[in-house]
């Protein structure tokens, strides 16, 4: 039946069509207050709102809880060059597969393309570079004895019962030389496949990898890694000044949280994989100035017989554990020139006091200009050394 509203003088109204819009809305009211209608008529709607939703941001799960990690935040970064966030998403449709077996190093979309394609020279710093001398590969981990299993099974690291601890079997085998060390760390790996390949695969064994612990495959990354040569940290998220607008994840370790929650979440980021040998820190200004929740964090490495390796914020920190602290980042300012530069200045003090350590995140160009300045070392009279070889108590 329609229902019409005239806008006529009423006089001008017939009488049957008033009696038959006050039964269309006497029904429509009766209906309205049937509790069977009525939650139909709620399920429709709500339907309808979902399927609107799901037409407008194509996504069937966009009204679910998540988590989103600032991963186009990490290592704050000025001058930065075209494509570094891109280094920070999913890897590409030329991205080779990670398959047991096979290793095959994928090109990087932001490195200049090959002379064959472009007709031109390689530059030339970089034409005479010798090959990548990464050793051995290391143990393949767990080493038996070293690990029990943690929270949801995963292998969370032990002292062995003859005293070993992860600090000691997973660090790479270093010989000093007499000459002056210089280590760099490169961080945040395992995020991006292309540019962790290219570290894994392009840079010397003597540098260590330290991975983020929220990475897809971390087990075998860090496989991986290890069979190159290289020696690894696992990165622990730390509160830094500015949480929670910058958040680092989900398992962040907080100055204020009670120490067994420190600890609960200390346990689930190690029991993300095995084969490291220490722990790094991601971010952290605000939890390495906190004495209570330091000293949490320090007792349960001593208990685990793991060491701790971080970019220079706790640089101020003993503790009773093997430890360096950066003495330099590398790539605060992310040109190949200020990379250079900071380069240069690890050699100065490597060879002022002996030993210099750096780090620096997975950027493309962090690592063509870490490959190209680590070929040169030995010709300048320093020595090319894994982190863990200047951890100390």
């Amino acid at each position: 039946m329609a229902v019409t509203f005239s806008r006529k003088p009423a006089y001008a109204a017939a009488t049957p069509a008033k009696s038959g819009g006050g039964d269309a809305r006497a029904k429509l009211m009766t209906a309205l207050a049937n509790p069977y209608i009525s939650a139909s008529g709620a399920a429709c709607l709500f339907l309808a709102s979902l399927a609107t939703l799901v037409l407008i941001t194509s996504d069937p799960h966009a009204g679910s809880p998540v988590i989103r990690l600032p991963l186009t935040q990490i290592g704050a970064t000025k001058n930065a060059p075209d494509g570094w966030r891109e280094a920070l998403t999913a890897e590409g449709a030329e991205e080779a597969a990670l398959t047991p077996g096979r290793i095959d190093l994928s090109r990087n979309p932001f490195a200049p393309k090959p002379a064959a394609e472009t007709g031109e020279l390689p530059p030339a710093e970089t034409q005479n570079l010798p090959p990548i001398q990464q050793g051995p590969g290391l143990a393949q981990a767990p080493i038996a004895g070293l690990t029990a299993p943690g929270p949801g099974g995963g292998p969370l690291p032990i002292i062995g019962a003859d005293g070993r601890t992860a600090a000691e079997a997973y660090a790479r085998p270093f010989t000093p030389n007499g000459r002056p060390k210089v280590s760099v760390v490169i961080g945040g790996l395992g995020l991006n496949a292309q540019t962790t390949r290219a570290a894994i695969e392009t840079l010397p064994g003597e540098i260590t990898l330290s991975f983020a612990p929220y990475a897809e495959n971390l087990q075998g990354w860090i496989d991986l890694a290890r069979a190159h040569g290289h020696e690894v940290l696992l990165e622990t998220p730390m509160e830094p000044a500015d949480y929670p607008a910058n958040d680092p994840g989900p398992y962040t370790l907080i100055a204020a949280n009670r120490p067994d929650d420190t600890v609960r979440k200390l346990e689930w980021l190690m029991s993300r994989a095995t084969g490291y040998f220490g722990l790094s820190n991601y971010l952290g200004a605000k939890f390495v100035e906190n004495d209570q929740a330091m000293s949490t964090f320090n007792a349960v490495l001593k208990s685990r017989g793991l060491a701790f390796i971080d970019d220079g914020l706790a640089s101020r920190r003993a503790g009773p554990v093997p430890r360096a602290s950066a003495d330099r980042v590398i790539d605060d300012e992310l040109s190949a020139s200020a990379i250079d530069a900071q380069l240069r200045a690890l050699e100065g003090g490597a060879a002022g006091r002996g030993q210099s350590l750096g780090s620096g995140f997975a950027y493309p160009v962090t690592i063509n200009q870490v490959r190209i300045w680590a070929a040169g070392l030995q010709a300048r009279g320093l020595q090319l050394a894994p982190a863990s070889a200047l951890a100390h108590r």
